[in-house]
């Protein structure tokens, strides 16, 4: 039986922003809106720095830690190396309390619609759906959500990893990882030193070195030229048993048959991609091979007015990376702007830079 008007619960206030990811540039959204007075409600399917937490351990990033420090928070390491995955999440957990940052952990956003009241937000928690209101969302959703599957017979083994944890677990084990850029070079080379016997297949005839760290790709070369690296370049898996896996020639190689490569342990570093359910259920157009989301780069609002994407989310599934945590900083600045009028509060601006090692502008 309806209520009458005057009878009906009172329905919560909207809030001003909903920030969907709880990444390094998820996080310094957080910052600037909470430091401006600002009204927002902020998610995460996982934990703080979820996709940082599935890097292998103790691996270090690319990038020198001034350029991955958000929201004037420097970031420092004992030894002023590049910070390696246990750091930089130490240090995200360390910005959520500074700011005492509130962030709906383990909640991930199942529905998001936009009608003439601003966006509805539906979150899972516990298995019970919890229903928000905002007048706008930011997607910082990051885009390596899912490994890229080979579909092949064997995948679903369960020797056989899409991620690589700890090379530990190979040690006296024979391994077989497919791929060629740059996380499957470091597993190659952490899993032959612990003591595994590596076998690695690469699609292409050579290593691409703007794809893999530049104190790696030397040492992975060194290991093949000598024999401690079993290498097999212009081959793809064709299909995984127990014992072994079968691998077959690109069709670029000439003089390769099929082989067979015994392997107790399959790593299928072949990279990933991003879920756009977000974006296509509040209508944003996608566009282009990676399937990027339209958006005012000057703004980063999408299509769907009040909507927008942040950080590495705005270059879809990346084929060769253009978008790092370095060069999104400057998304911040924007969509604060876009939402407030006001500038962010702390300096959030373009970080590139030229060389080998250059980054283009998305």
């Amino acid at each position: 039986m309806l209520k009458p008007d005057n009878l009906r619960m009172p329905q919560p206030e909207p809030y001003t922003v909903a920030i969907v990811g709880a990444g390094p540039i998820g996080l310094e959204l957080a910052v600037a809106f909470r430091r401006l007075g600002v009204r927002y409600v902020h998610f995460d399917a996982g934990q703080v720095g979820h996709t940082i937490g599935w890097y292998p351990r103790d691996v270090r990033f690319f990038s020198s830690n001034d350029r991955i420090a958000i929201a004037d928070v420097p970031l420092n390491t004992p030894d002023q190396s590049k910070a390696s995955r246990e750091t930089y999440l130490s240090y995200l957990r360390s910005v959520c309390q500074l700011h005492d940052l509130p962030v709906h952990t383990h909640e991930p956003v199942v529905g998001l619609r936009r009608d003439h009241r601003g966006f509805q937000i539906t979150t899972r928690r516990q298995d019970v759906e919890q229903q928000y209101r905002a007048e706008h969302v930011v997607l910082a959703i990051g885009d390596m959500h899912r490994p890229r599957r080979l579909g092949i017979e064997g995948e679903n083994l369960p020797h056989v990893s899409h991620y690589f944890v700890d090379a530990h677990e190979f040690f006296r084990k024979r391994l077989l990882i497919v791929g060629g850029r740059n996380s499957a070079a470091e597993a190659a080379i952490r899993c032959q030193r612990i003591g595994a016997e590596v076998t690695l297949s690469y699609r292409r005839a050579n290593f691409d070195d703007q794809s893999i760290k530049y104190w790696i790709l030397p040492e992975l070369e060194v290991l093949i030229k000598t024999g401690r690296v079993a290498f097999h370049p212009q081959t793809v898996p064709l299909a995984i048993t127990p014992t072994h896996v079968r691998l077959g020639p690109t069709e670029s190689a000439s003089g390769i048959g099929d082989m067979d490569v015994p392997a107790d342990f399959v790593l299928l570093l072949t990279g990933y991609e991003m879920n756009p359910q977000l974006f296509t259920a509040a209508g944003v157009a996608l566009e282009g091979d990676n399937q990027f989301p339209k958006h005012d780069p000057g703004t980063m609002e999408t299509n769907i007015p009040g909507l927008y994407v942040a950080g590495t989310a705005a270059a879809g599934t990346q084929q060769r990376f253009r978008l790092f945590i370095e060069n999104c900083h400057a998304h911040v600045a924007r969509i604060v702007e876009a939402i407030t009028g006001k500038p962010c509060p702390f300096a959030a601006r373009d970080v590139t830079h030229s060389g080998k090692y250059a980054i283009p502008e998305s």
